[in-house]
Order: C-alpha cells, then sequence, then structure tokens
C-alpha cells in the first residue's frame, strides 16, 4: 500500500494535468487501504483474508461545468490519459452555478494535529487467529450456547490525500483492530443468534476477548424462547447498541444537500425545539483515538468541534461547498469524499449526553413496555419523518427486564420520536455515533 507522501504526489501530479488539459480549476483524491483479517469457527481455523486497494479520483471544472473520475491505474500515461477524459467530459456536463472548490481562506491550515490515529503495532497472522480462537472460545463457554457462527480478528490501515488547484494539499493515515464473536443458542425452531465486537484505533485498547466473547455468549442465551407482547401505545427503552441509529437519522436529515433538494423532514423545524431542552448532541472530529477522527473534510475544509443539538434545538444545518452555496450558508467541514463523484456530507464523532438517571430508574415506572436491542427493516422516510421497523428485546414488566420478545414491529414519526426521548447516564464510546440508553413513551408496538 502507498504511503500519505506519495498519494499526496499522485494527487498533486493528477491537479496539474488536469490544469495543463484546460480545466480552470480541479481537485484529486486518492485512497489506499489493507487489511487482514481471520475467521474461525468450532475452534477451526475457518478463512484468512487480505486485502489491498489504491484508488485516485478527479474533479474537474471547466468554467461551471464539472465531471469526476476515478481509476486504479497509477502509472503517469494512465493518469494523463483520466485528466485528459475528465476536462472533454466537463465540458460535455450541464452547468451547475453551485458546484466548485472552497475558497483559500476556508481550507485548513497549519500544523496538523496529532491524533493518534494508527497504531504501529501491526499483529501478525497468528496473532490474529489465536484472537479469533479466543474470542469464540468465550463464547461458545457460556452455558447454553449451541453453536457458532464463528469469531473473527482483523488489523486495517487507510490513506487519504486531498489537492486541489487552489494550493490545498494533505494527507493522513489511520488504523483499526476489530474483534468479534457470533454464537447460536437454543435447538430446533427456537434457535436464536447474537454477536458482540469492538474496534478501536489502538490494539491496546481493545478489551479482552473473554470479555466480548462473553457478551455475545450471554446475549445470545437471553434472547432464547421469545414471546410477543399485546398490540398498543407504550414506553419503548432503546438499547446504545440500536440507539445510536436514531440519531444516524437525525444526522442525515440534518445534511445540507437533503435540506436543498426539499428531502428532509427537518425543513420548516429549524427553530423548533426538537428535543427536550435538557438533550444536547455534540460533535469532536478532533477526538484522540477517535473512530471518526479527521481534521479536515473532503474538500480541504478545516474540521472542529460543534453542538448539533443544544436545549433541544437545532445548531445549523451540515454542509459541503455546494449545498452552502445553494442555501447561502457557511461551511461547516462535513464535505464527505470518495475516490469518484462529487463530495457528499458525512459527520465525525456523535455523541448525546448522558442523562442524569440509570437504567433502572429510567425503567422503573414503565408498568408495560419494551426493550429493544434489535432492529431490522428499512421502513424510516427520512422524507416524512415516519417511522416503523421490525423490533427484538425484552418485555418491562412493573420496572423490571422480563422475558425475551421477538416478531414485533415499533412505529411512530421521528419529530414525536425525538421529543418524548429521555436518555439514561451509561453513555460509552464505543462506535461513531454513541448514546446512552433511552427511553421513548407512546411509540405504537405491534405484537399479538
Amino acid at each position: 500500500m502507498i504511503g500519505g507522501d506519495e498519494a499526496l504526489s499522485r494527487c498533486r501530479e493528477l491537479v496539474d494535468l488536469a490544469i495543463a488539459r484546460g480545466a480552470d480549476a480541479a481537485d484529486a483524491v486518492c485512497r489506499a487501504s489493507s487489511s487482514e483479517s481471520v475467521g474461525v469457527r468450532l475452534g477451526a481455523l475457518e478463512d484468512v483474508e487480505r486485502s489491498e486497494s489504491e484508488e485516485i479520483g478527479l474533479r474537474v471544472f471547466v468554467g461551471s461545468r464539472s465531471s469526476s473520475i476515478h481509476t486504479s491505474d497509477f502509472a503517469p500515461e494512465g493518469l494523463a490519459v483520466l485528466a485528459e477524459r475528465a476536462v472533454e467530459m466537463a465540458r460535455l456536463a450541464p452547468e451547475d452555478q453551485y458546484a466548485g472548490l472552497a475558497g483559500q481562506d476556508q481550507l485548513f491550515t497549519g500544523e496538523m494535529p496529532d491524533l493518534d490515529l494508527l497504531d504501529p503495532v501491526e499483529p501478525s497472522p497468528d496473532a490474529l487467529r489465536d484472537a479469533a480462537l479466543a474470542v469464540e472460545d468465550a463464547a461458545r463457554a457460556v452455558a447454553g450456547v449451541t453453536n457458532s457462527n464463528g469469531g473473527s480478528a482483523s488489523s486495517a490501515r487507510s490513506v487519504f490525500a486531498l489537492a486541489t488547484s487552489t494550493g490545498f494539499g494533505r494527507s493522513h493515515a489511520g488504523g483499526s483492530h476489530s474483534l468479534s464473536a457470533s454464537v447460536v443458542a437454543g435447538e430446533g425452531a427456537d434457535k436464536q443468534t447474537d454477536y458482540s465486537y469492538r474496534t478501536v484505533r489502538h490494539l491496546g485498547d481493545l478489551p479482552e476477548a473473554s470479555i466480548i466473547g462473553t457478551e455475545a455468549g450471554e446475549r445470545t442465551v437471553r434472547k432464547v424462547g421469545p414471546g410477543s407482547i399485546l398490540s398498543g401505545k407504550m414506553p419503548v427503552v432503546f438499547d446504545p447498541r440500536v440507539g445510536n441509529g436514531v440519531i444516524g437519522h437525525l444526522l442525515s436529515s440534518m445534511s445540507a444537500p437533503s435540506i436543498a433538494r426539499k428531502a428532509s423532514f427537518l425543513i420548516g423545524r429549524e427553530d423548533q425545539q426538537l428535543f427536550d431542552s435538557s438533550v444536547r448532541v455534540l460533535e469532536d472530529p478532533l477526538r484522540v483515538r477517535g473512530l471518526r477522527s479527521r481534521v479536515f473534510d473532503g474538500e480541504g475544509v478545516a474540521c472542529g468541534p460543534r453542538t448539533l443539538v443544544d436545549g433541544g434545538r437545532l445548531g445549523g444545518w451540515l454542509t459541503n461547498v455546494a449545498s452552502a452555496r445553494q442555501l447561502g450558508l457557511g461551511l461547516t467541514g462535513h464535505a464527505g469524499r470518495g475516490s469518484g463523484g462529487a463530495p457528499g456530507v458525512s459527520s465525525s464523532n456523535v455523541w448525546m449526553e448522558p442523562g442524569s438517571v440509570s437504567v433502572a430508574e429510567l425503567i422503573a415506572d414503565i408498568e408495560d413496555g419494551l426493550f429493544v436491542t434489535g432492529l431490522f427493516g428499512q421502513g424510516v422516510n427520512l422524507v416524512t419523518g415516519d417511522y416503523s421497523r421490525g423490533a427484538s428485546g425484552f418485555r418491562i414488566r412493573n420496572g423490571e427486564i422480563a422475558g425475551p420478545v421477538a416478531e414485533i414491529t415499533i412505529a411512530g414519526t421521528l419529530p414525536e420520536m425525538f421529543k418524548a426521548l429521555v436518555p439514561a447516564n451509561d453513555l460509552e464510546f464505543r462506535h461513531g455515533i454513541d448514546v446512552p440508553t433511552f427511553r421513548i413513551d407512546g411509540m405504537a408496538v405491534a405484537g399479538q
């Protein structure tokens, strides 16, 4: 895999080629990655995989017309052909008054802070195999586990580089280590499966394999013998591992391109109080060892901490250059970029602040409710805010977690859900989006 300096050099070369062939402006991105993973099942090695990829993409502007093209051919003659074709395509493209590069005064400058995203430790295949065996062994050792879907361990590295004709040129590297287990409990028609996993930047930050494996086994065994629940409106409590998806829907709907396309249920709610006044949602792209940390976005704009929801109210839309121009807004450092195509919008490390009550206190007054640990289906409409998902989890009876339930549907609208959301105090930082356990009263639940 190429390093950051070489990736940036290729990007600059490609931008220069495009300008020489008649482009008025251009930017180039390079992405490279390598990964190695080992999977085991029932104590035996099942697969060993290693992958490497390198891609470079070019976006050119001829007046207000633009095109984008990408390749995995890094040879000088290949890059020359790529630049020529991109300029030819741009001349034939429709005009777009909003597309363009970020201004020089909006770009990141100065020293790159050390966010410690790249671990110097690269585990060997033997070490990955041992970790995968250990996490599966721990899961299978839980009483009630009857089979295994396997254990896996992986390590990955990546490089991102961006160069623009306005003078920006930076690269950064990162890495990750992951460990997971998935097992089966129960027999016959009552088989249940569940999992546990962790992904971190540094190997030393991974919990012990026994912790992850035991968690996978215990989660699975708890699901055996599910019942149903009477249909009706009731309190629904979201486990953090599924609750972060609700905040993910919020972030998608705050995307300025969605606002510009009039494809978000948040349009017209900019000044409304969406959540309880105690709710805050924060973002910190500069978190050391954060899973989504970055110093600059996909257009070279500086990233920084931001309050997305404060006092229950939105802190503004998440923009890239095109949507900011269309809506007359400033840049927020949220441009997301693949190796090809125009930039989109993406968030970094996001979390909801914890509340003041424990999970036990949060559910103490619920006579009959649902504790959701699993969601499936795609029944979320971000244009209208309608929400309907298949769910599984546990029944709440008289303030206590009761038996498992499955084949249930929960429904509501995202504005109503946000307004009723009450967080507990059990926030942990594990993912790119983190939330505490939270409760939403009055959701429609369809069971028996």
